[in-house]
C-alpha cells in the first residue's frame, strides 16, 4: 500500500511539474536578495509581494488561459485589448506585467543616475529630475485605492507621467493615457503596509532610494524602438476602431449570405466613415496615402448607403461591400507599415 501511495504521489508531482512547464507564464526571479532593499522595502514585504501576490497573478492567468487560443498571445497582446478580455485575464495579465517591470527597476542602494538620453528627455519634458519625482509622487498619492503611478513613453516618443487603477497599465485600451511604461510605482497596500502602514507618502519618499535608473534608461531606449508603440497608437485611434467594429459586424454575416445587418446599418457605416475622416489622425499615420484612402472609404460608404436605400439586389450590395472592405483593409495595411 505504501508503494502504491508513493507512486501515486510521484505521478501527481510529475504531472504538476509538467503542467507548470507548459504554462505560458512563470514567476521571474529577483535580481537581488529579498533583504537587499532594506531599510526602504523590508524583506517580509518583498517575500509576500513577490512570492505570494505575484505568483497568484501568474497562477490565475495561466488557469484562465489554459486550453484557449489566448495562450498563443504575448502578454502585450493580451493587454492591448483589455476591454475585450474577461476581468480575470485583464487583472492578472496586468498584475504579472506590472510586477515584472517593478522588480526590474529596483536595485539595492541604487545611487544610479539616468543615462544621457533619458536625462535629456527628462529635462525636456519635466525640466528636472526633482520635478519628475514630484509629479510621480503626486500621481501615486492621488490614486484613490489601489493602483500604479507610471512614467511612460508615448507613441510620439515623449515622456509622460500618468496613473492607473488596480492592475491596469498604459498599454491597455482601457487607459486614458497610452504608451509603454518604463517606470512603475506600486501603490497597492501590500507593497508597503507592513512597514509604512497608512503612510503612503513615506513609502513614496523611500522608493527613490532603490530605483535603478540604469534599467529605467535601458527601458527608455528600448521603448523608443519598440514596434509596440505604433501598435498602441493605432489601437488608440478610436474612430478607426469604431469603423472596424461596424465593418466586422456587417461584412462577416454577408459571407454567410446574411444581408440583414448591412441593410439595417449602412447609415451607421457611413456615419462612422465620416467620423473617421473628421478625426485627428495619429502622428505616425498622418500621411497623404492614408488621407486619400479614408476619402475613398467615405465615398464607398456613401455609395453603399445610397444603393441600399434603393433596395438593390443582394449581389450588387455584396459587390459594393467587398470593395469597401478591401479599402478599409488597405488603410489597416498602411497603418501597419
Amino acid at each position: 500500500m505504501k508503494k502504491i501511495k508513493f507512486w501515486l504521489a510521484s505521478f501527481a508531482l510529475i504531472a504538476t511539474v509538467q503542467a507548470a512547464a507548459q504554462a505560458p507564464y512563470s514567476l521571474p526571479k529577483l535580481n537581488y536578495d529579498v533583504k537587499a532593499l532594506e531599510p526602504y522595502i523590508d524583506a517580509q514585504t518583498m517575500e509576500i509581494h513577490h512570492d505570494k501576490h505575484h505568483q497568484a497573478y501568474i497562477n490565475n492567468l495561466n488557469k484562465a488561459l489554459a486550453g484557449t487560443e489566448l495562450e498563443k498571445l504575448t502578454i502585450e497582446q493580451l493587454m492591448l485589448n483589455a476591454s475585450r478580455r474577461t476581468e480575470v485575464i485583464r487583472n492578472n495579465a496586468g498584475g504579472h506585467y506590472n510586477h515584472t517591470l517593478f522588480w526590474d527597476i529596483l536595485a539595492p542602494a541604487a545611487e544610479s543616475k539616468p543615462m544621457e538620453d533619458l536625462q535629456k528627455a527628462i529635462d525636456l519634458n519635466f525640466k528636472s529630475m526633482d520635478t519628475l519625482k514630484k509629479m510621480l509622487n503626486q500621481a501615486a498619492m492621488t490614486r484613490f485605492g489601489s493602483g500604479w503611478a507610471w512614467l511612460i513613453v508615448t507613441p510620439e516618443g515623449k515622456l509622460m507621467v500618468t496613473s492607473t487603477a488596480n492592475q491596469d497599465n498604459p498599454i491597455m485600451d482601457v487607459s486614458k493615457d497610452r504608451g509603454i511604461p518604463i517606470l512603475g510605482i506600486d501603490v497597492w497596500e501590500h507593497a508597503y503596509y507592513l512597514k509604512y502602514q497608512n503612510k503612503r507618502g513615506d513609502f513614496l519618499e523611500s522608493i527613490w532610494k532603490v530605483v535603478d535608473w540604469n534599467n529605467v534608461s535601458k527601458r527608455y531606449i528600448e521603448a523608443l524602438k519598440d514596434p509596440l508603440l505604433k501598435v498602441i497608437e493605432k489601437n488608440a485611434w478610436k474612430e478607426l476602431n469604431e469603423f472596424h467594429m461596424v465593418m466586422s459586424q456587417t461584412f462577416h454575416p454577408i459571407e454567410e449570405n446574411n444581408f440583414t445587418p448591412i441593410k439595417e446599418r449602412s447609415g451607421e457605416m457611413l456615419a462612422k466613415a465620416i467620423a473617421l475622416k473628421n478625426s485627428k489622425i495619429p502622428t505616425s499615420f498622418n500621411t497623404t496615402e492614408i488621407k486619400k484612402a479614408i476619402d475613398e472609404l467615405v465615398t464607398g460608404a456613401t455609395e453603399l448607403h445610397k444603393i441600399n436605400t434603393k433596395k438593390v439586389k443582394d449581389e450588387v450590395l455584396k459587390e459594393k461591400m467587398e470593395k469597401l472592405h478591401d479599402k478599409f483593409h488597405e488603410i489597416q495595411g498602411l497603418c501597419s507599415h
